[in-house]
């Protein structure tokens, strides 16, 4: 029999190879046909009696991601059919459709023949999940190798299995701390934990996995033999009691409720532990039929995995303009920013000419790159020998000749406009013809730069978020007359280092940083109406925030945000900037020098460590406190998703965004905008435009003006619209089809 994704060679001792290696894929995904086809090879093992037992690997570099993105999709897309054909029913059919992998998966470990998943690579989700219901799994030593259950990352939870297997593989602390955490694990960890059985080299995976059938594996697992106890006991041990309190509580301190997919982990652990494991399996089941169901699974499906995906795959790059493959790019300004541009390059393999005024201050930032390399080394993420090659392909200068044979200059100065036009004159001076010029300017806009160019169609903006080297986004941002190769060539970059990119049209602030100072300027008002700055900071947790607002403006610095408002004065005019605003900040800054963590004082004080950061305790004596049991939190918590969502729709209404995609990704990755609600405009979608319009109706009688709802949101919510309908990103792809 042959098979699409699937080979299956049996040797002279009766060992099947079923090698997974899917045609013009670069890596192996479960989809509807993939399993469909697992299930007949399980059925074709199963009935050869000259097949002893089958090992499953793969035929590319990694084992496998786990499930297809158009398989998720199909889910959701199922359901709403249903709902609308029989309502009665749609939920139960949802269930057995959430099944199918659990099927295939329990018939392969009760086939009565022994498998042995062979993990060569990065084993993901479900691919893990199948190699869990293997009898034996080796995995490769390598240190490139992940093995991870993720889903809780995009709304989700382990459904295939996993939250009935890996607990009673291993103990109930360690399961629920992978799952609910979605966190990697190395070959030796998962060694460790029980989760794999064997390591070996790489070239000796296969030989390896085929030993452990011929040494006699049982194609039994332990759970369905008699006597079998989970590790640790199970549930009614003293150690339990003291577990199960301590991990709900743990649970609600870090996602504060706002994950049902984290809490669903532990109600199938928890159950599951007491049943026999096929009642435990339909416990998983039906927890993941009501988690299917729930507005934050598919928000965050659509924005984390879905559209993420489709970004990073160039969704708005423009069609027939040749990709380019960037050997060499240059960087000019050695500063932090720069020079952490440069290290980002030089470790996705790029070349990179490092200029700035004088050789002294190009070493300088090469010497930044230095020290992120030791780090890493340190750290045992990348090998000595590769530390050392990433290093010279970073070469300071003070030439800018240097820069005449590069396709990408990525300007990354001081924010002056007089400054920059000087170094767009000499870039250009040298620059071919075809080679594209970008800015990573996060204030100034790209179309008032590319006045000081001569090929405006030829220059961008690339703005990258600090710490470069951990941030995901970028935003591309088209000036007026910007033209596709240039954005198709940013694009090309971004991809090239492995970035998410977000195309937006000019504007001050562009798309993230106009929502970060919502965020941030709705915490002034807050402690300007007396609200406890404890309050403040913990309320933004609480909605879903990474950090609070006071914080995350000690990070951006507090004398920035002056010159953020006092540019927009100049430029605006006075009725631009809230003057109770103002007087704060320039109170914090000219009267106090408290300017945020870089001099060490701001909204927190930063004593030396090991002592933690704490906010400054005179803060609340600046305004008059209200009595904390006198503010609503709730409250609270809308105020910011709701501020920072009206900024979003604002820029879809301006035409600065145009893809709903970008703004949800670029808030999430951005900013850490609430990842539960899939971001900014899935957070209205969800709400519906109705409630989102009526709630920003109430926050503006109570709260002021700048809640009020805009044009666009009143007719949406007239019509009963939705930004993913309204703004349809796949309409004229569709229309092209």
């Amino acid at each position: 029999m042959s098979y699409t994704n699937f080979t299956l060679e049996t040797d002279q001792d009766g060992i099947a190879l079923v090698t997974w290696d899917m045609p013009g894929k670069s890596m192996n995904v479960i989809t509807q046909e993939v399993l469909a086809e697992l299930d007949a090879i399980v059925d074709q093992v199963a009935g050869d009696a000259a097949i002893k037992g089958a090992v499953i690997t793969s035929g590319k570099a990694a084992f496998s991601g786990g499930a297809d993105l158009s398989m998720i999709k199909g889910m959701f897309s199922f359901y709403e059919e249903q709902k609308a054909i029989d309502p009665d029913q749609a939920a139960a059919k949802l269930f057995e459709l959430a099944g199918s992998l659990t099927r295939v998966f329990r018939k392969l470990e009760t086939s009565g023949k022994p498998w042995v998943s062979a993990i060569n690579g990065t084993c993901m989700g479900g691919a893990f999940e199948l190699s869990l219901a293997c009898h034996g799994r080796v995995a490769s030593n390598l240190k490139s190798v992940k093995i991870a259950l993720p889903e809780v990352k995009v709304g989700i939870f382990p459904g295939a299995g996993g939250t009935q297997r890996v607990p009673r593989l291993t103990n109930a602390q360690d399961a629920l701390q992978m799952m609910t955490t979605g966190q990697s694990l190395t070959p030796q960890r998962a060694k460790a934990m029980g989760l794999v059985h064997a390591l070996a080299e790489p070239d000796a995976l296969i030989d390896t996995a085929k030993a452990m059938i011929r040494d006699g594996l049982k194609p039994v697992q332990p759970w369905d033999e008699r006597g079998f106890k989970a590790p640790g006991g199970g549930i009614w041990t003293p150690a339990s009691a003291q577990l199960w309190p301590a991990a709900s509580g743990i649970l609600r301190r870090e996602t504060y409720g706002n994950y049902p997919g984290a809490h669903a982990i532990l109600k199938c652990v928890y159950e599951g532990l007491q049943v026999p494991f096929d009642t435990g399996l339909k416990i998983e089941q039906r927890y993941f039929t009501e988690i299917l169901q729930t507005t934050e699974a598919f928000s965050m499906i659509r924005s984390l995995f879905i559209s993420m995906q489709e970004l990073g795959k160039g969704a708005r790059r423009p069609t027939g303009v040749a990709r380019t493959k960037f050997e060499t790019i240059g960087v000019v300004g050695a500063g932090f920013m720069g020079a952490s541009i440069a290290y980002v390059a030089a470790a996705a393999g790029i070349g990179v000419v490092l200029i700035d005024r004088d050789e002294e201050a190009a070493a300088k930032g090469k010497a930044h790159s230095e020290g992120l390399v030791k780090d890493s080394v340190g750290k045992v993420r990348i090998s000595q020998e590769e530390g050392v090659a990433l290093l010279e392909r970073i070469t300071p200068s003070a030439d800018y000749s240097a820069l005449s044979g590069v396709k990408l200059v990525i300007e990354a100065v001081f924010e002056d406009r007089q400054v920059k036009t000087d170094v767009i004159a000499k870039v250009e001076a040298v620059l071919s013809e075809d080679a594209i010029f970008a800015s990573n300017t996060s204030t100034l806009p790209i179309s008032g730069l590319a006045k000081a160019s001569k090929r405006p169609d030829r220059f961008i903006g690339i703005h990258f978020f600090s710490p470069v080297e951990k941030m995901m986004l970028t935003e591309v941002i088209l000036g007026d007359q910007t033209g596709d190769a240039a954005l198709a060539a940013a694009l090309d970059f971004v991809g090239q280092i492995k970035k998410t990119p977000i195309v937006v049209n000019d504007t001050r602030g562009f798309y993230v940083n106009r929502c970060v100072f919502r965020y941030i300027h709705e915490a002034y008002d807050m402690l300007i109406e007396g609200v406890p700055p404890a309050m403040i900071e913990n309320a933004a947790k609480m909605a879903g925030m990474p950090v609070g607002p006071l914080s995350l403006n000690d990070e951006v610095a507090i004398d920035l945000s002056q010159k953020i408002l006092k540019a927009s004065i100049a430029d605006l005019g006075e009725s631009s900037v809230d003057p109770r605003h103002m007087a704060l900040i320039d109170r914090m800054v000219n009267d106090l020098d408290r300017r945020g963590r870089k001099n060490g004082k701001g909204f927190y004080d930063y004593p030396a460590k090991p002592a933690k950061k704490h906010l400054w305790p005179g803060l609340k004596e600046l305004f008059p406190q209200k009595p904390a049991e006198t503010i609503d939190v709730e409250t609270l918590k809308q105020r910011f998703l709701v501020t920072i969502a009206l900024e979003a729709a604002r820029t879809i209404e301006e035409g600065i965004v145009t893809d709903p995609r970008e703004a949800d990704v670029g808030s999430i990755l951005g900013f850490g905008f609430a990842p539960y609600t899939g971001g900014t405009l899935s957070y209205i979608d969800g709400m519906g435009s109705k409630a989102f319009v009526a709630l920003c109706e109430t926050l503006a009688r109570d709260h002021g003006d700048h809640f009020q709802p805009t044009p666009l949101l009143k007719d949406m919510a007239a019509r009963g619209e939705t930004f993913y309908g309204r703004f349809d990103p796949y309409a004229t792809v569709e229309k092209a089809a």
